[in-house]
C-alpha cells in the first residue's frame, strides 16, 4: 500500500434524493474537521420532497472541500466524484476535474435507471469514461447487502444503509479513523439500534473493502490546517444565526422571542432556536408568514428582541407588518435566507435575487438597514450586529443570508463571549415631559417604552404620526418631516458600519465588488489574480443599506469596477446610481455559487490578459 500526501482534496458524492447523501458528505465533512482540515461544504439537494427515484432532477448532491491550509469556497471542481446512480452521473460528471477518480456503484446501472438517465448504452461498459477519468465501478448495492446477509432488516431497509458502504470506501482512501464514526452512527440511531448496528457493519465492510481491494492501493493523506490557537466546532449559516440571535438577546439583556413559518431554508433557524429554552428563548410557530410577523410585531411591542424568519416569498407576504415596524419605530431582527425566484423558484438553490427586495420592497418611503453574512460563521455577528442596531435606533433590520450560507458550513473559532460588548437596552420609565417621537439626537431613535409602564401611557399604529406627540396627523408638512426623520434615522446607521473588508489597495486598474456569500470565490480570484502582479482589490460590504462609508473613500480610485454578484445587477444598479460610475456586473442566476476560475476569467478580460495569464491564475488559485 502506497501513502501519498495531498495539500487539498475537493469530493462530491451524488445520488438519488432517497440515497442518504446529505448524510454522508456532513459525516465525512465532520471527520476531516475532526483531523484538523480547513474545510467548506456546498450540499445540493432538490427541491422536491421526494422526487421520482432515478429521476435527473432528482439527483442530491454534497460536496467538501477540506485542506491543510486556508481555504475560502467547497471548490470549483471535485477532485473525487462518488455516483451512486446513472443519474448522479449524467447531472455532475461535467464537473468532474480530467484525470479525477469515479467511483460509481455499479449494481444501479440496470437498464430501467440507464433509461431514465438518457443513457442509450452503459457508460461503465463502452468506454467513454475510460480515456478521462479513473474509473472504479463497485457495486456498492450487492456489497450492501452482502454485509448484511444475516440481518433481519428487510431488503429495502439493508439497501437504504449503502451510502455508508460509500463513506466507509472514503474513510480507507483518505486515511480517517473510523472510531469516532462508528460513535456517531451508533448516536444517530440509538432509538434504532438495529439501524445503528446495520449501517456500523456495511461502514465497516466498505472500509475493508478499500483495504483489501486491488484497484485500491494507494492512501491519501490531508494534513491538518494550521488555525490560529482556540476551540473550534463545525457549524452550518442556519446555526451560527441562531447562536448570534441568542448571544445577540443576552448583550442586550433581554429575552429573545422568535416567530416564524417553516420555509425552505429558513426552517433550520426555528429548529436550532426551539433547543435553546434554557436560555429563556421563546419560539412560536405561526400559521402563516403574516402571523409570524405580526406576532415578533407585537413581541417587540411588549420588550423582547423580536425576530422572524423566511425567505423571499415569506419576505413579500411580511412586507406589509415591515412597513408597519418603520412607522411605530419598533425594533425587529427580519431574517432573509435567499433562495433562486421569483415566485416558488428554486426553493433549494441559491440566488441574491432579494436586495431590491430588502432595500426597497415596501410601499411608500420605508427604508430599513439591510446587513449581509458573507460565510456561515459571519452570520453569528451579523446576528449579533442586526440585534444591536435594532435596539438602538428603533428599527426593524433585515439580514440577508443565503441557501449556500444557510447550508454550508466551515470551522467556527468559539467566541469569547466575554470579549463581546455588551449594549444594554434601557426603557424608559420616567413619565415627566415624554412624547411618542421625541428622539435621541445621535441616533434619531424613539424611547422604548413598555406598555403598562406609570405614566407613559401611547398608541402607536400604521397612520402617520406627529413628529412630537405621536397623535394621529395627516398635516403635509408633519409627514414630510417624519419621512425625512426616518431616512435620516438609517443613514446615521453608518456609525455602525466598522471598517470596510477590502483585499488589496485603495487604488488600481480593477475593484470587484461583491456582497453576501459570494465572498470566498471573489476573494480567492482576487488573491490569485494579485499574486501574478496585477493591480486588483476586492471590496466585500457588510452593511448595504446605509451603504458603507469606507466604500465611497476609494470606489472612483479604481479604473474599473466589477459588480459580481448572483443575479442581474442589483447592487450594480444602486452603486451606478449612488457614485454616477458604469460599474461593470459579472452576473450568474442558475441556482449556483460562483466558481472561483469564473470570477478570474473576468477580471483577467478587463485587465487585458493573455490567455495564457488567466489559465496561471486560475492554476495560482488552487494554490491560494
Amino acid at each position: 500500500m502506497e501513502t501519498k500526501h495531498l495539500d487539498r482534496v475537493v469530493i462530491r458524492f451524488a445520488g438519488d434524493s432517497g440515497d442518504g447523501m446529505q448524510l454522508t458528505g456532513s459525516e465525512f465533512a465532520k471527520a476531516a474537521a475532526e483531523a484538523g482540515n480547513d474545510i467548506s461544504t456546498f450540499p445540493d439537494f432538490p427541491a422536491e420532497i421526494r422526487a421520482p427515484a432515478g429521476s435527473l432532477f432528482g439527483v442530491s448532491g454534497f460536496q467538501l472541500h477540506f485542506s491543510s491550509s486556508e481555504i475560502y469556497t467547497p471548490g470549483d471542481a471535485p477532485d473525487v466524484f462518488v455516483a451512486m446512480n446513472p443519474a448522479a452521473l449524467k447531472t455532475n460528471l461535467r464537473d468532474l476535474v480530467e484525470g479525477g477518480t469515479l467511483i460509481v456503484n455499479s449494481g444501479a446501472f440496470i437498464e430501467a435507471n440507464l433509461k431514465k438517465a438518457g443513457y442509450t448504452s452503459n457508460p461503465l461498459e463502452d468506454g467513454s469514461l475510460d480515456t478521462k477519468y479513473k474509473v472504479h465501478a463497485v457495486d456498492i448495492t450487492q456489497l450492501t447487502m452482502s454485509a448484511l446477509d444475516d440481518s433481519e432488516l428487510t431488503n429495502k431497509e439493508k439497501g437504504r444503509a449503502k451510502n455508508f458502504f460509500a463513506l466507509g470506501l472514503v474513510f480507507w482512501m483518505y486515511g480517517r479513523e473510523t472510531e469516532s464514526e462508528v460513535k456517531r452512527i451508533h448516536q444517530q440511531f440509538a432509538k434504532k439500534p438495529g439501524y445503528g448496528d446495520a449501517n456500523v457493519k456495511v461502514f465497516k465492510a466498505g472500509y475493508h473493502y478499500g483495504e483489501t481491494a486491488e484497484v485500491f492501493q494507494t492512501v491519501y493523506k490531508v494534513p491538518p490546517a494550521h488555525f490560529s490557537p482556540g476551540m473550534y466546532r463545525n457549524i452550518t449559516g442556519n446555526e451560527a444565526i441562531a447562536l448570534g440571535l441568542v448571544v445577540g438577546a443576552e448583550l442586550a439583556g433581554k429575552k429573545l422571542f422568535y416567530s416564524g413559518y417553516p420555509i425552505t431554508p429558513a426552517s433550520s433557524i426555528l429548529h436550532s432556536l426551539a433547543k435553546y429554552k434554557n436560555f429563556g428563548v421563546l419560539t412560536f410557530q405561526a400559521e402563516d408568514e403574516i402571523a409570524a410577523i405580526g406576532a415578533a410585531r407585537g413581541g417587540a411591542y411588549g420588550g423582547a428582541v423580536a425576530v422572524t424568519a423566511s425567505s423571499g416569498p415569506g419576505i413579500a407576504l411580511k412586507g406589509e407588518a415591515i412597513g408597519l415596524g418603520v412607522m411605530t419605530e419598533l425594533p425587529l431582527v427580519i431574517i432573509n435566507v435567499q433562495r433562486g425566484g421569483p415566485s416558488t423558484g428554486l426553493p433549494t438553490k441559491t440566488e441574491q435575487s432579494d436586495l431590491y427586495q430588502a432595500i426597497y420592497g415596501r410601499n411608500g418611503e420605508s427604508p430599513i438597514p439591510v446587513i449581509a453574512a458573507k460565510s456561515p460563521g459571519d452570520t453569528f455577528y451579523c446576528a449579533i450586529e442586526a440585534v444591536k442596531v435594532a435596539t438602538k435606533y428603533m428599527v426593524p433590520v433585515m439580514l440577508l443570508s443565503d441557501g449556500y450560507i444557510a447550508n454550508g458550513s466551515e470551522p467556527w473559532p468559539l467566541p469569547n463571549l466575554a470579549s463581546l460588548p455588551r449594549f444594554d437596552v434601557k426603557h424608559r420609565t420616567d413619565p415627566k415631559d415624554y412624547f411618542v417621537y421625541q428622539r435621541d439626537p445621535k441616533t434619531l431613535a424613539r424611547d422604548w417604552v413598555i406598555p403598562g409602564t406609570p405614566g407613559l401611557e401611547h398608541r402607536i399604529g400604521g397612520i402617520e404620526k406627529d413628529a412630537l406627540t405621536g397623535n394621529i396627523s395627516y398635516a403635509p408638512e408633519n409627514h414630510e418631516k417624519q419621512t425625512y426623520s426616518r431616512a435620516e434615522k438609517i443613514a446615521r446607521v453608518a456609525q455602525e458600519c466598522g471598517e470596510l473588508d477590502l483585499a488589496g489597495a485603495e487604488s488600481g486598474d480593477v475593484l470587484v465588488i461583491g456582497w453576501g456569500g459570494t465572498f470566498g470565490a471573489l476573494r480567492q480570484a482576487q488573491q490569485a489574480v494579485a499574486a501574478q502582479g496585477k493591480k486588483v482589490s476586492h471590496a466585500h460590504l457588510r452593511w448595504l443599506s446605509p451603504l458603507e462609508p469606507g466604500l465611497a473613500k476609494i470606489i472612483k480610485n479604481f479604473k474599473k469596477v466589477l459588480v459580481a454578484e448572483l443575479n442581474m445587477g442589483q447592487l450594480r444598479t444602486i452603486l451606478r446610481a449612488e457614485f454616477l460610475i458604469d460599474c461593470i456586473g459579472l452576473n450568474k442566476i442558475q441556482g449556483q455559487p460562483f466558481m472561483v476560475r469564473e470570477v478570474i476569467a473576468k477580471i483577467e478580460e478587463l485587465v487585458g490578459a493573455s490567455p495564457a495569464e488567466t489559465n496561471a491564475a486560475i492554476a495560482q488559485a488552487s494554490l491560494v
